[in-house]
């Protein structure tokens, strides 16, 4: 999706953070924004922020499918069909251990950073396939790419978005209709504020001295949207670190050679690839 003027985006947790970020520069490309957070009061404070843009604010909670099919009714009513669906809500870590993590805890963390992601593309991925154009960005994490202690369920749900989307790309791609995954690292958020609002604990006492802002790095995920990429990476310091995670799967597999077993597919399905 090279051309933004005048198309519609719709970007969940948008009202902070790299939601708010995204509002701001695809607003100034020109596009039509739907603002859909859960904390409509922030929505309403960070009006001024894009004053003079077309904007629709929608309290959603991705959690609520009935919110989300409202807001897919007022999107269309107010500005047209969705071109650009930015699933980005989500909540942080709480920096326990797995087997110490409180059950509620859990489920809340993988209703909202994954199946949320899910129920913002059932709600227009259907839309978008039928008119055979649009974009759909996921914002997982560094998380999903590389595992570390304390975020088990965190890195559960962003590793699971990165294989939906792998998935969704694939099934949409004959359909010209593109899904890009976004994986930053540290970003200047209020992912702690928002976590601990909505009832889970935070980890908290992230140090922010080296966290990038997120203006800054949502220009990575916008120009992997432009380029229809399937990965966007604003932090290449973590390289080393998934490098050592593919190399260990790799080794697994054994010295580099063609295989004599034929590639067994699952019935009606392609190998994926991009």
């Amino acid at each position: 999706m090279d051309q933004l003027q005048g198309k519609v985006a719709f970007i969940s947790g948008a009202a902070s953070g790299i939601g708010l970020a995204l509002a701001k520069t695809v607003a100034a490309e020109g596009m039509k924004v739907v603002m859909a957070d859960i904390d409509a009061t922030e929505l309403e404070r960070v009006k001024p922020q894009l004053a003079g843009a077309e904007i629709l604010r929608l309290r959603l909670d991705v959690t609520d499918r009935d919110s989300w099919a409202q807001a897919r009714r007022a999107a269309l009513e107010r500005f047209g069909a969705v071109d650009m669906l930015c699933n980005n809500a989500g909540i942080g870590p709480d920096g326990r251990e797995l087997v110490d993590m409180r059950p509620e805890s859990f489920d809340r963390m993988i209703a909202t950073n994954l199946t949320g992601i899910f129920n913002g593309i059932h709600t227009f991925g259907a839309d978008m396939r039928a008119r055979r154009g649009g974009h759909i960005l996921n914002t997982a994490s560094m998380a999903g790419l590389m595992a570390s202690a304390r975020l088990g369920a965190y890195t559960a749900a962003k590793f699971a978005v990165v294989g939906m989307s792998e998935v969704l790309r694939a099934e949409l791609a004959p359909h010209h209709v593109g899904v890009t995954v976004y994986c930053p690292g540290l970003i200047h958020t209020r992912l702690e504020e928002t976590t601990r609002a909505l009832g889970n604990e935070s980890i908290g006492g992230v140090p922010m001295d080296m966290a990038m802002g997120p203006m800054e790095a949502v220009r990575f995920a916008l120009q992997a949207i432009r380029n229809n990429e399937l990965y966007a990476i604003s932090h290449p310091e973590y390289r080393s670190e998934v490098v050592k995670r593919v190399e260990r799967l790799l080794d697994v597999f054994g010295p580099e050679q063609e295989s004599t077993r034929p590639l067994r597919k699952l019935p009606g399905t392609d190998t994926l690839s991009d």
